[in-house]
């Protein structure tokens, strides 16, 4: 369980970070959030697809590292086999959190309980003056853009739901053991309502860049066919086959 506290001078000045981290925290890790600002690369590696919430009914995105809960096929035996590095990833174990000394007011945030955190390490979070280092200089400011990212990626999701442009999709995964499995819940862009789009609705979504996250969504579900090869590749049960298939209204009935 993640100890996330604050980063405070009076409290951590003696903290340090590990020179050398690793990514074992996304170990047991089957989706992981992307922003729309990083869908064209995380497209050269994952499946990006679109998620619910259960709780709130919110839409948010995320890549597919593995085809059941629990499973990350691209971290195996301490290796990451991704060509790209999700910047939800990249940024432990610092997160974005309530400042508790400021009321609505988003700090950046450590987990005391990381193997990487402790007075003992490499990396000062404040120098001998208690002034801040660059490497605590830097997380602010990518904790800042990955912050930004997100909201534009929220407004990005949002755009989609309210021109009708979401479509649920399911994929059917046969073993070769003959074991059939279907995946649902899972969500994509309507290619067909997109190619569909008024004249100055195309414009609009040119003129403010939305095709290019867009595309990046649609062109990424060939990645599926990268997780079969790396569940055959492991140990886990083999894939004979996979399909993508998009759900009709009718067969939610």
């Amino acid at each position: 369980m993640a100890n996330i506290v604050a980063i405070k001078k009076d409290l951590h000045q003696k903290l340090k970070l590990s020179n050398k981290r690793n990514l074992k925290h996304v170990a047991g890790q089957h989706i992981i959030p992307v922003n729309a600002a990083e869908f064209a690369q995380a497209a050269s590696s994952f499946p990006i697809v679109i998620v619910k919430d259960p709780d709130s009914e919110r839409f948010r995105s995320v890549a597919m590292l593995g085809l059941e809960s629990g499973e990350n096929l691209y971290y195996q035996e301490d290796k990451w086999l991704g060509l790209y590095l999700p910047q939800s990833i990249a940024m432990a174990p610092f997160v974005l959190g309530i400042d508790p000394d400021k009321e609505k007011t988003l700090t950046a945030c450590i987990d005391m309980d990381s193997e990487f955190v402790g007075e003992d390490k490499d990396l000062p979070l404040f120098d001998d003056k208690g002034e801040e280092t660059d490497v605590l200089k830097n997380v602010q400011q990518s904790l800042g853009r990955l912050y930004d990212n997100e909201r534009l990626t929220d407004k990005f999701i949002k755009e989609l739901v309210e021109n009708e442009l979401i479509q649920e999709l399911e994929l059917n995964v046969n073993a070769a053991s003959g074991e059939n499995k279907k995946l649902v819940g899972i969500y994509t862009v309507n290619e067909e309502k997109i190619a569909g789009l008024a004249d100055d609705k195309v414009l609009d979504f040119h003129k403010r860049g939305l095709f290019v996250p867009i595309h990046a969504m649609l062109g990424s579900l060939s990645q599926v066919n990268r997780l079969v090869q790396l569940r055959n590749d492991s140990d886990g049960a083999n894939i004979k086959g996979i399909q993508i298939k998009p759900v009709k209204a009718e067969d939610k009935k």
